[in-house]
């Protein structure tokens, strides 16, 4: 805990230091024709652009920093047919609270982006985890990306692996309340390693291809690496080409800006995780047993499609995504079981909306999750159908909305559950 308050206590200072910087840069610039670039008063920025955003004199670097946070209520049950509403259950929470910095070093060339979670909710579950040290897990990103040639992007660091178009979305710009089942069963999650991004036209048509090399085991996890690898390659077609002048609203939930013209994103991958040592390959509980390595180890594939539209306040997403695994049953060396195994299984998900002209949107979401029969044996979960219609107003775009949701989840042999979630995001 000292070192922790040591670190904020740091980071504050610096933040402190950083701001007052800002400040004398932009008296230099008021009496200074010559200085450019540089952006520090709050006052005359749109709101949600950042806290501090400053470019050194020089432009050999500059940074942003934001701030943002969800708060949410949570409300669910189920239904028996001989006992009536059972296992009710609610709760109020901070979902998110995350501290972002951006920008570039040395050339604007090279960017960077470091992402911290703050909210017991963003780094709770690490503070037990010997893979980790037994700290908590603050570092969501610490990635470089360096455009070293034209259409060419470097990536190093930690940050989100090209899985499921859902997952690598920002959670401060999603449709509904939260992700969908299809993700929380599936994605790939965040990873240490390198990341190559290639991108380039056909006449309209736009062409992404990204391609990762990670540890395999997940973020923020400090041990040697137990088994092989992670590859994920991915492949992205915009027929119609990009859907903003920046090329990021592929990655945003809801058709916001209301694009005139009809824009498409067609996409697919995979990731293979050579002897992964998690229930979720990158993500999960550690596959722990008696053997030398003290893992179990397992050859984890999951296949990714998905395919994103937006059209005049219309907007459709749909996603696939199929796990297998090898020796998928964590076991010790006499072959006992361990009580852990690999997620395995195939899920389908889809999300369509619309966004009235005063900024109120509607969205309905089905998702299904059918896990593999071996999966279904050793856990004793069992498939899954969720149907999910949302309401959110959108006061700021994604910077400052409120979301509501309500869903209907069927379990195969087992009772109805309900759920119910009012979210408020708010982006600085």
């Amino acid at each position: 805990m000292k070192k922790i308050k040591f670190l904020l206590s740091a980071a504050s200072l610096s933040l402190l230091v950083l701001s007052a910087n800002a400040q004398d840069s932009t008296q230099v610039a008021k009496s200074n024709s010559t200085i450019k670039n540089s952006k520090t008063d709050v006052t005359d920025r749109p709101f949600g652009k950042g806290i501090i955003n400053y470019t050194a004199k020089d432009g050999s670097w500059s940074t942003k920093m934001t701030m943002r946070f969800q708060t949410l209520y949570t409300y669910g049950h189920n239904v028996s047919e001989n006992l009536g509403i059972t296992g009710s259950y609610s709760n109020f929470m901070i979902r998110r609270a995350r501290l972002k910095f951006t920008g570039h070093a040395y050339s604007p060339k090279l960017k960077y982006k470091l992402e911290l979670g703050q909210s017991s909710r963003d780094v709770g579950g690490f503070t037990t985890k010997s893979e980790n040290k037994n700290a908590p897990g603050l570092v969501f990103d610490a990635v470089v990306k360096w455009n070293f040639a034209k259409g060419l992007y470097f990536w190093a660091g930690q940050t989100k692996l090209p899985g499921n178009r859902e997952r690598v979305i920002s959670s401060g710009s999603l449709q509904l309340v939260d992700r969908s089942l299809l993700n929380s069963n599936f994605n790939v999650d965040r990873d240490m390693g390198i990341q190559l991004h290639h991108k380039w036209k056909i006449g309209n048509m736009v062409i992404k291809e990204k391609v990762a090399l990670s540890q395999g085991e997940g973020r923020d996890i400090v041990i040697n690496n137990l088994g092989g690898y992670s590859y994920t390659p991915r492949v992205e077609i915009l027929p119609f080409g990009e859907f903003d002048s920046k090329g990021k609203d592929d990655y945003s939930g809801s058709s916001l800006k209301r694009t005139k013209k009809y824009k498409l994103a067609l996409a697919g991958g995979f990731d293979w995780n050579d002897r992964a040592a998690r229930t979720g390959g990158h993500g999960g509980s550690f596959l722990v047993n008696d053997s030398k390595l003290g893992y179990h180890t397992s050859n984890i594939t999951t296949i990714f499609i998905d395919m994103i539209m937006k059209y005049k306040g219309w907007s459709l997403m749909a996603e696939y995504a199929n796990r297998t695994a090898e020796n998928a049953i964590a076991k010790n060396i006499d072959g006992s079981k361990t009580g852990k195994v690999v997620m395995e299984g195939l899920s389908y998900n889809v999300m369509g909306g619309y966004l009235f002209s005063r900024n109120w949107e509607i969205t309905g979401r089905y998702t299904t999750v059918d896990y593999a029969n071996q999966y279904t044996l050793e856990t004793g979960k069992t498939d899954v159908t969720q149907y999910t219609v949302g309401l959110s107003k959108y006061l700021a775009g994604h910077k400052l909305k409120v979301q509501a949701d309500v869903s209907l989840k069927q379990t195969l042999n087992k009772d109805d559950g309900y759920l119910g979630r009012i979210h408020m995001e708010l982006q600085f």
